[in-house]
């Protein structure tokens, strides 16, 4: 199967060519390499400390399935930028850079501590496990072309990306308002208030660094919404 890959932040789109071939992407820059070493070490580490303060959490109170899945839904997206592959152009604007980090590492902001339910535990974590299965299957459809930082990685346009343009930040959300909902509190609003700001300005900055790719401009032509079917 040929394609081109978008990346998304953690998205992308998947063309198919006609042709057969995929052309090759021209090698990174050895700074490139450097900086995104640097950027992993310091993914790795966050992602540490969050699992360790998480764990602290719900050892004191073992039935919160929420923070359980919060925990797996972090791993699974870091975890993943840890292994993929180095881009051959990536958006390094202040703007970009704000809302990726922002939007990336929003979790060591979150309360850990229980809040108000406004919904069920279970039904909290029945939406997350619905985000997170989502995600999975949005980031198969990548493959290693996932990252935090808006990049061109390619192309993709298989799988969930013939729905929405950017459908891991539809599994993110789900999951989101899912924990939100079983945790809620004024600091976990403003946190996924943010968060959600920040998740817009970024798929704005990823677009507008993909448009420059004839492939992804007749992409976004049949694929009209960006996360939300009808709505965005």
């Amino acid at each position: 199967m040929n394609t081109i890959i978008d990346h998304e932040g953690n998205s992308a789109a998947q063309l198919e060519l006609c042709s057969g071939q995929v052309a090759t992407p021209a090698s990174p820059r050895v700074m490139d390499v450097l900086l995104e070493v640097m950027a992993r070490v310091c993914a790795a580490v966050t992602l540490s400390i969050f699992c360790y303060m998480a764990f602290v959490h719900w050892r004191a109170d073992p039935e919160r399935i929420t923070l359980v899945l919060l925990v797996v839904a972090e791993c699974m997206t870091m975890g993943l930028s840890l292994f993929t592959r180095v881009p051959v152009r990536r958006d390094w604007t202040p703007f970009a850079f704000f809302c990726s980090m922002g939007a990336s590492y929003y979790f060591l902001a979150v309360q850990l501590a229980p809040g108000v339910q406004l919904v069920p535990e279970s039904v909290g974590a029945t939406l997350q496990v619905a985000g997170i299965c989502w995600q999975i299957f949005a980031k198969a459809s990548l493959r290693r072309s996932f990252g935090i930082l808006p990049a061109n990685r390619g192309v993709v346009s298989t799988g969930a990306y013939r729905f929405v343009r950017h459908p891991i930040y539809l599994g993110y959300l789900i999951a989101d308002v899912g924990f939100l909902l079983s945790n809620f509190g004024v600091r976990n609003l403003v946190v996924y208030g943010v968060l959600f700001a920040l998740q817009v300005g970024r798929i704005g900055r990823e677009e507008r660094l993909l448009n420059n790719d004839a492939l992804y401009r007749a992409y976004r032509s049949r694929v009209r919404y960006r996360v939300l079917p009808g709505l965005y």
